[in-house]
């Protein structure tokens, strides 16, 4: 392989189905769902259907780390630590970049009555945190780009790579749901009540998800490589994405440039898939557009819900994972096809062996989309 290829040597997931890759695969295997109606404080006594940590998840795992940090650090802190321990690199290395993705980060903290919130809100006050309990050379990079967060922050670790800096990048992305996130996502009317059910003909829109994720890039070579990837901007609306998928099939058509393919070469799409009428129809349009209306197509917001800034991490680990096993995953909620494009969406398991490159798909608020391709090298 080329000495700029880019490969991912370790990846972990933290979620309410589970703490690592191998739980949480193992609950999409079996079609179980993280999402629940869930009654909190805070959420003025209105039930959310969502996918949330419970208190003895997070009492579980606070034993382990320090005190100090807030449930979104500990969340980024624990995802970091499980992709950390599969691999041996120094944090500590000028060679090695940290970067940490985030939609809302420590939001919840503006609640009335929290002493001195200012002190810990900022994202750059969680990033200087987590370095220093990882002993990290430098000051990290911080990348909040809506709900494509993880993903730019995977772009950006890979261009930097491209450029020589680094030889090693620790991507990880978190966020928690608190009520300030549920009361804006309630304004748009944007909540399901039920599970959600992505490219469905009865969707109702989202819901929302607790997670952690990260991927761990390298130089090293492994059986997996992020190919290229890829961003455009709709410039359409400040909530509503395109109405014609243009800009989001320029990102997927690029990113395939990039990587040398052609859409015939795309084995699966790990879509954004929110469940929401007009991301739903605008992620078919560009689809189509890209010529990749038979690459089989799932969501996996029904198993883990939307999990904001960590979505794109988290799903593409599970996608490096699909890839690795030549599995593509059910697209849990789908029975009826609810968009007006022929796409091909996995409403079962789709064994695939023969899987060479996947997408990974995502789009948010103010118009961003991204689209990146991993490959597999045997």
């Amino acid at each position: 392989m080329a000495h700029n290829e880019t490969y991912i040597i370790a990846h972990h997931i933290l979620t309410p189905l589970g703490n690592g890759i191998a739980a949480n695969w193992q609950a999409i295997s079996e079609s179980r769902s993280g999402v629940a109606l869930q009654y909190r404080d805070g959420f003025r006594d209105q039930p959310v259907c969502a996918s949330l940590f419970s208190e003895s998840q997070w009492a579980g795992m606070g034993d382990s780390l320090p005190a100090a940090l807030t449930r979104f650090e500990q969340l980024l802190l624990s995802a970091l630590q499980g992709a950390l321990g599969q691999v041996n690199i120094d944090l500590s290395g000028s060679r090695t970049l940290l970067l940490l993705a985030s939609t809302k980060g420590n939001i919840g903290l503006l609640a009335p009555g929290m002493p001195n919130p200012q002190d810990h809100v900022g994202l750059v006050q969680s990033a200087r945190k987590i370095a220093g309990y990882l002993n990290y050379h430098s000051h990290p990079v911080v990348v909040s780009n809506a709900c494509i967060s993880g993903m730019t922050a995977l772009l950006t670790a890979k261009r930097l790579m491209d450029a020589g800096h680094y030889d090693h990048a620790v991507v990880a992305g978190a966020d928690c749901i608190s009520p300030f996130i549920v009361a804006g996502f309630r304004s748009f009317q944007a909540l399901s009540d039920e599970t959600c059910r992505p490219f469905d003909i009865d969707r109702k829109g989202i819901n929302l998800g607790e997670g952690a994720a990260a991927i761990i890039l390298s130089r090293t070579a492994s059986s997996i490589r992020l190919s290229a990837g890829s961003t455009s901007s709709d410039a359409n609306h400040i909530s509503g994405p395109s109405r014609t998928g243009e800009e989001m099939a320029q990102a997927i058509m690029t990113a395939l440039e990039r990587a040398g393919l052609g859409c015939r070469d795309i084995g699966g799409i790990s879509a954004h898939g929110t469940a929401t009428s007009f991301n739903d129809e605008m992620e078919s349009k560009a689809f189509m557009l890209s010529g990749l209306e038979h690459s089989p197509v799932f969501s996996l917001k029904a198993y883990f819900g939307h999990t904001l800034g960590a979505a794109g991490l988290l799903e593409s680990a599970i996608a490096v994972e699909a890839l690795q096993k030549g599995i593509i995953p059910a697209s849990k909620g789908y029975r009826k096809h609810g968009v007006s494009q022929p796409v091909t969406i996995a409403e079962t398991t789709i064994l695939a062996p023969g899987m060479r490159h996947i997408l990974k798909t995502g789009s948010g608020f103010g118009g961003c989309n991204a689209a990146l391709v991993f490959s597999k090298n045997n």
